[in-house]
């Protein structure tokens, strides 16, 4: 059986190289099976599973009802695993999105590159930087051809 720790260190280990391919091979025929095409957000999806189902029940007065009620249901090990999951799922689907969305925009890889990272470190932020050059180069009609 799999405890939270394990969890928790096996999915963090299996977005890394998901991310090194989207950074460094974006282009590369694997990165697009492999990431592209969501594989690794769904197999996060069934640790997900796993790691809620072993949430149940929450703490007492836990819940998602009030900030009170998240925070005393995060005390719970298998519901912040659980969370740690969905954080890893979302932000890689999202790298995957932005490195996809530039490609068929012709924006420069290196343009990207910071994007890629915050959306790793801080997903909205990356997210954010990304639409914000996308509306940039679409505003001045610039293209910049592809790395």
């Amino acid at each position: 059986m799999i405890d939270a720790d394990m969890l928790f260190t096996l999915c963090s280990r299996l977005v890394l190289p998901a991310w090194l391919l989207l950074l460094l091979l974006p282009r590369w025929e694997w990165t697009s099976k492999l990431v592209f095409h969501a594989w690794i957000p769904m197999l996060l999806g069934i640790a997900y599973i796993y790691a809620m189902t072993n949430a149940m029940p929450f703490p007492e007065g836990g819940g998602f009802g009030s900030l009170q009620e998240v925070m005393t249901a995060f005390t719970a090990p298998w519901l912040v695993v659980a969370g740690w999951i969905h954080y890893l799922a979302f932000d890689l689907f999202v790298g995957a999105w932005i490195a996809r969305d530039s490609q068929r925009r012709n924006i420069h890889h290196l343009l990207i590159v910071p994007c890629l990272i915050l959306t790793f470190l801080a997903g909205p932020v990356g997210f954010l930087l990304y639409a914000i050059i996308r509306y940039a180069l679409s505003k001045t009609g610039t293209t910049v051809e592809t790395a």
